[in-house]
């Protein structure tokens, strides 16, 4: 095959992998494997239309580059809804054909059905999102230029989960990466493998491949791989009924794959012919280990115990949405190892195939999960189409040793979508047959649920609600919910608990772990107010968070009997439910903004799991403080070395040992009085070989109280890419900045520029509450000629302006 492109299409993200064989007979020429991508120079239209030559006889295509979302940005704007229909995408692709070549399309997904056109002609469709398809387009194709069509479409349809309740958004578009794929006439498929009888001296490989258009001369020849390229074992099998056997038996030492060295070997079949010639070639990886989950006990993977530490993704970033780069999605991944973690569940949908990889390179264990959350159960069409995804959820990852778990739902009874579907008895009934489906594709893992207890005993792990501390009670219950829960419970696996907060958002006196509001510290602590639930009247600070899951921690990681808990989220992301946010439309409870900026949270949960060595003062996004003269401050050090020191204005306050059992810090806690000023602090931690590491941070400290605000100041500070951070400040008569002003403001560009709108971010909404007195905004300059003028302004104080010549 020729597949006509620029030269700068092959070096940036074109993959164009193209092999040759020679042969004493050149007759009979060996067909390579070719995998290319077709990203770029795609054709969208945007019109709901389900007529093709309607859509094909519009005139207003424009031009775009794979992943694609229409909701990148609508989704978070500041109007309610966002677009859920469908849109049309083409792409002309010149190919010279080959004989007895297998051409196919291949698309990691589409959101959230497919229609897929080749040169007009209808090639088949697909129903689910979040999962990969592949097409034969082989008798679709000619010589020459070749056009393909997609219609995507995300509109709602209560027979396609996951249900359009749910706490996140449905990204509409071809939102990731789409392949060119050829084969040879007689091909592999369908491999697949499982790691029986493993052990740390000895370990067996058990597998099937598909040979598709069998001849009876052919033969499989199977490798075993390790890191550095050397084969371990490779054996001859023969084919039978269309299909192959493989086995390797008692492969000696393996190298385990676990989660702090994910050791991967590679599987490499090949199909070969009676002449000795191979004539297809398929690979995948391979990781040694094995897992259980004991009864109303810990995890073990390997022989060992090992406590789950986890976190949840959404699969979004800013400015992009679901539409993510294979790039961003291994940030997201490598940052989330940095935190220390060895679990994450992606939720509630199966994500991008650059994930799974990611996992099993960084070592990550993973719960799969199926998009069956809220919406109650559904019609036969539902239940239909939810089956088929599993099925395909589980085939497309069923080699991946990160995966454990095969989640079954999430919060499925809640808000039934059709009638009678919160019935518990055919809720049971089909929860009961797609567990029973997913043992039967994959006996090797387990299933799961979360927040459906009736269906508890119906999967294999289990996990209720528990959010001590945010939605009812106070954080300190946590170690009474767990206790509870393990007794209750055969595999008790925590998910899911946290809470919002807003990036640079401080207070002096956050919600106690009593659940009580306390004094500043400007009067007298007369009385202490209960607050029933701080999810609705919280102070959403990074002060509060972080006691939270450093308390959070502190039970876990002292529980020898605890399987593990994972934190919600890792990362902010859109939602259709919350307008009244920080943030618009932004569900908050993640330990980064939704691009990749961390909170003090981030650093609690690196204190606690992450080996490379460090320490950090809080709050690096803290530095304008203010208070009674003479009032002592507590201020943590959150590090995981076994001893640190803090020093204050070149004075040290003494050296202090971890110990994971107090709170808060571990103990890393300190009492001290800032002088009125400017005011300097650095940590210097040692580690068990000697090793120091250290953070310094400035505080401007006060001793005067701000009082009420009566107006707005903007500046601005040049960034880096050429774009302009436009700071809005609020002050009182004395123009002292309210440290205490929370109250939302909002940005305008009114001419000369653009503001970086609808990103979901703490500098890219022009609607935002303020953080002590503050917010920001980045804007981009349209032109050298002419000012840039931007306004800010809120009900309390009508327009404040600035300049930028």
């Amino acid at each position: 095959m020729i597949l006509k492109t620029t030269p700068y299409h092959l070096l940036t993200i074109c993959t164009f992998i193209l092999f040759s064989c020679t042969s004493k007979d050149v007759t009979n020429k060996t067909i390579e494997r070719t995998k290319t991508n077709i990203n770029l120079n795609w054709m969208y239209l945007e019109n709901d239309t389900e007529n093709i030559s309607e859509a094909l006889n519009t005139n207003n295509w424009k031009n775009i580059n794979l992943p694609h979302s229409w909701n990148s940005l609508d989704a978070t704007d500041l109007e309610p809804g966002y677009r859920r229909s469908g849109s049309w995408y083409k792409k002309t692709i010149d190919i010279s054909l080959t004989p007895n070549t297998i051409y196919e399309l291949y698309f990691e997904g589409v959101n959230i059905t497919s229609k897929i056109y080749v040169n007009g002609n209808k090639i088949g469709t697909h129903i689910g999102g979040y999962i990969g398809f592949t097409f034969d387009i082989s008798n679709a194709l000619k010589n020459g230029e070749n056009e393909i069509i997609v219609r995507a479409d995300n509109s709602y349809d209560p027979e396609i989960i996951p249900s359009q309740k749910s706490d996140f958004f449905i990204f509409g578009g071809i939102t990731r990466d789409v392949w060119l794929q050829t084969k040879p006439k007689t091909h592999l498929a369908n491999l697949k493998y499982i790691t029986p009888n493993v052990s740390n001296e000895k370990a067996n490989l058990e597998g099937t491949v598909d040979v598709v258009n069998a001849n009876n001369t052919s033969k499989i020849k199977a490798s075993l791989i390790d890191a550095d390229g050397k084969t371990v074992t490779e054996k001859e099998f023969s084919v039978a009924d269309n299909s192959a056997k493989i086995n390797f038996k008692n492969i000696e030492n393996p190298k385990l794959w676990d989660t702090e060295n994910p050791n991967l070997y590679t599987i490499e079949v090949s199909l070969v012919d009676k002449n000795e010639i191979t004539t297809d070639k398929i690979s995948d990886k391979v990781g040694f280990r094995w897992f259980e989950f004991k009864e109303y006990g810990a995890f073990f993977l390997n022989g060992k115990r090992l406590l789950l530490r986890g976190t949840h993704r959404h699969e979004e970033h800013a400015g992009v949405g679901a539409a993510m780069s294979n790039e961003q999605h291994r940030a997201d991944m490598e940052l989330i190892k940095e935190m220390g973690t060895n679990f994450v569940r992606l939720a509630h949908y199966p994500q991008d195939p650059e994930v799974y990889k990611a996992c099993d390179e960084l070592g990550l264990l993973v719960w799969d999960e199926l998009p069956w959350c809220r919406g109650g159960v559904g019609n036969d069409n539902w239940k239909k189409n939810t089956k088929n995804m599993l099925t395909e959820i589980i085939n497309q990852n069923y080699n991946r040793p990160s995966v454990i778990i095969w989640s079954l739902g999430n919060e499925m009874y809640w808000l039934p979508d059709f009638e009678n579907g919160g019935d518990i008895k055919e809720m049971n009934s089909f929860l009961s047959e797609i567990n029973d489906l997913s043992h039967k594709l994959d006996p090797t893992r387990k299933t799961a649920i979360r927040k459906y207890y009736e269906g508890a005993d119906i999967v294999d792990v289990f996990s209720p609600s528990i959010w001590s501390g945010w939605y009812s009670g106070s954080y300190k219950s946590y170690q009474k919910a767990i206790d509870q829960y393990k007794k209750e419970y055969k595999s008790f696996l925590h998910a899911e608990y946290g809470g919002s907060s807003h990036l640079g958002r401080h207070t002096e006196n956050p919600i106690t772990g009593e659940g009580k509001i306390q004094a500043d510290g400007w009067e007298e602590a007369i009385v202490q107010t209960d607050v029933a639930n701080i999810a609705q009247i919280g102070d959403w600070s990074e002060n509060y968070i972080v006691d939270l899951f450093d308390w959070h921690l502190r039970i876990s990681e002292n529980d020898s009997t605890f399987v593990g808990n994972i934190q919600w989220a890792f990362k902010d992301f859109g939602t259709p439910l919350r307008p009244e946010n920080a943030i618009p439309y932004m569900n908050q409870k993640g330990l980064v903004d939704r691009d990749g900026n961390k909170k003090d949270a981030f650093y609690v949960f690196k204190s606690y799991w992450s080996k490379d060595p460090f320490t950090y003062i809080e709050s690096h996004t803290w530095t304008e403080r203010q208070g009674p003269k003479g009032l002592a401050r507590d201020i943590s050090v959150y590090s995981n070395c076994t001893e640190v020191e803090l020093s204050l204005n070149g004075k040290s306050l003494g050296t202090k040992t971890r110990n994971t059992k107090q709170f808060p810090a571990a103990g890393l806690n300190w009492s001290l009085q800032f002088k009125d000023g400017e005011n300097t602090l650095v940590s210097k931690g040692k580690t068990t070989d000697g090793k120091i590491v250290s953070d310094k941070l400035i505080v401007n400290y006060r001793y005067t109280k701000n009082g009420k605000a009566k107006g707005l100041k903007l500046s601005y500070t040049n960034l880096e890419n050429g774009n302009y951070l436009v700071t809005a400040i609020a002050h009182d008569s004395k123009g002292l900045r309210c440290l205490d002003y929370e109250d939302r403001v909002y940005f305008q560009c009114l001419s000369g520029g653009q503001t970086m709108k609808s990103l979901g971010t703490p500098t890219g909404s022009e609607s935002i509450q303020m953080a002590n007195g503050k917010a920001s905004i980045e804007v981009k300059r349209n032109t050298q000629n002419k000012p840039l003028k931007m306004m800010v302004l809120n009900q309390n104080f009508k327009g404040t302006y600035l300049t930028i010549e």
